[in-house]
């Protein structure tokens, strides 16, 4: 290496050096720890014993950790493709040559600016059972179809039914779409004005345009904003926690497996059982990601490709 090119490489490292002292003891420490501890019997109040893989073992049988896996996915699964469709909705009325158009677009943003506590707070009172104002917009149509059907429905008790407590979460989730709007506002705006008009004089239809032209330009996009939809979506806390006051939900309805690890590490003190919980969400969100980057590879159409 030439005298020049070693400073170049000294004055680097010593630019990035806060990002490595950073990564080192924010990421990769916690992360070989955690590896340590999920094979120990550690209470954080004593010296970890060594276990070996029986916490993991444990875990294949706790009935507890199958349930919160399944509500993860689940949620997942239904809130993702839910926040996608209205998010790319949104963005495309919103793109639209309207009168007012940058009030519509901050309304639609703010929602997103409010913090997570702050959130659950207020869907804690939006859906209330008996008082709420989402159940305060349903039952005028509740009682028109009982008129009309003879039938008996009644308004959901949001956060105290088992059947409606994983729903009510999810529409809580689609509060906050503004932020995944604002990102796909940019991807249209980025898409050129020759293929609408070259797909216009084929004789198209607007829905011909959607889904031949705007959909595949916006792949990038959809692709980036799933991704960490799925990230986000698989690490869910805070709101759910907020919304069951610390609890679990009705039927552990609304138990999630980031829940279920601050559970054992900060109320049951059995450290050793969250950081191999910790690592099987870790391993759950490595696997996704990179399934979703495979499919991505084969889907996803780049302008410059």
């Amino acid at each position: 290496m030439m005298p020049g090119e070693h400073r170049n490489l000294i004055k680097g490292l010593v630019f990035i050096s806060p990002w490595i002292v950073g990564f080192l003891a924010f990421n990769l420490y916690p992360l070989i720890a955690s590896i340590w501890f999920s094979l120990c019997d550690y209470s954080v109040l004593s010296q970890p014993v060594f276990l070996g893989v029986q916490n993991y073992v444990d875990l294949w049988h706790d009935p507890v950790f199958w349930k919160a896996l399944r509500n993860t996915v689940v949620f997942a699964l239904v809130a993702i493709p839910l926040s996608s469709f209205l998010s790319i909705g949104l963005a495309v009325l919103l793109n639209q040559p309207i009168a007012g158009q940058g009030i519509y677009r901050t309304i639609f943003f703010l929602p997103s600016l409010v913090p997570a506590i702050s959130l659950a707070i207020l869907w804690q009172w939006m859906l209330n059972g008996p008082m709420g104002l989402v159940n305060n917009l349903v039952r005028p149509f509740l009682n028109i179809i009982n008129a009309v059907c003879g039938s008996h429905l009644q308004a959901p008790d949001w956060l105290n039914d088992p059947n409606f407590a994983l729903g009510g979460l999810i529409l809580t989730g689609l509060w906050g779409t503004g932020q995944a709007v604002v990102i796909y506002l940019a991807g249209l705006q980025e898409i050129p004005l020759e293929l609408y008009e070259a797909a216009e004089l084929d004789g198209t239809s607007a829905w011909q345009r959607f889904l031949h032209v705007t959909l595949p330009m916006l792949s990038p996009v959809i692709f980036f904003n799933v991704l960490m939809s799925i990230i986000g979506a698989l690490q869910t806390f805070a709101v759910p926690y907020i919304l069951t006051g610390g609890g679990d939900g009705p039927g552990r309805s609304l138990l999630f497996l980031a829940t279920y690890i601050y559970q054992n590490a900060f109320d049951y003190w059995n450290m050793g059982y969250a950081s191999a919980l910790a690592l099987c969400l870790f391993v759950l969100i490595i696997a996704l990601s990179l399934v979703s980057v495979r499919y991505g590879e084969k889907k996803v159409h780049y302008s410059g490709r």
